[in-house]
């Protein structure tokens, strides 16, 4: 059977192209550079390996150890532990917020001195706050009033004696105490000291 000879295919038209107007330059070019300019924005911070000062971040959802779920190392001779005076605040920059407890023996009678604790809660579910710091020791026969924790410092004003002639419930040497996380440790600075009737 004869075959007629195949008629070629019709060629696809280019689609036309149209020259780029003016207006279309400047509105890419507006363009662009808002997303350069957005891009600025959103930088992250340059890594410095610093950390940076106390109290500079902070976590909403931490919350500060519990000092009344702590069995502290201190020796009662069989008397319960009692704290008598909390802090709060972020002491090492962490974001995470740390407990500072005033804690002595509960005698009845007299006034035991203190020892201060510094507590950290650990992140994992369940568990407990735990004391990674000894600020001041029952060894010094020392009373802490007025603890705090300011610009990422830990300030109290300690009671105590001059001599051991000195009735236990009546102290005559003051001294405002304040303790700084620096270089890995906490060191302390006694701000002031005076002798007479407090």
């Amino acid at each position: 059977m004869p075959h007629s000879p195949t008629t070629p295919a019709p060629t696809p038209q280019a689609p036309a192209h149209h020259p780029a107007r003016p207006a279309h330059w400047a509105a890419t070019a507006t363009a662009i550079a808002a997303v350069i300019a957005g891009a600025g924005l959103v930088q992250p911070e340059p890594a410095t390996g610093a950390t940076p000062p106390p109290g500079t971040r902070n976590d909403p959802r931490a919350t500060a150890p519990d000092a009344r779920a702590v069995t502290y190392p201190l020796d009662c001779k069989g008397l319960p532990q009692t704290v008598t005076a909390t802090a709060q605040g972020d002491l090492d920059g962490d974001g995470h917020p740390e407990t500072v407890a005033a804690v002595r023996c509960q005698a009845g009678s007299g006034t035991p001195p203190h020892a201060l604790y510094v507590l950290i809660q650990d992140p994992a579910p369940g568990s407990t706050p735990r004391v990674v710091a000894t600020l001041l020791d029952t060894d010094r026969r020392r009373t802490a009033t007025d603890l705090a924790i300011r610009d990422g410092s830990v300030t109290a004003r300690l009671l105590g004696y001059s001599s051991p002639d000195v009735p236990r419930s009546d102290p005559d040497v003051s001294q405002l105490a304040k303790w700084r996380w620096t270089a890995g440790k906490f060191r302390q600075e006694l701000t002031d000291s005076s002798a007479g009737s407090v």
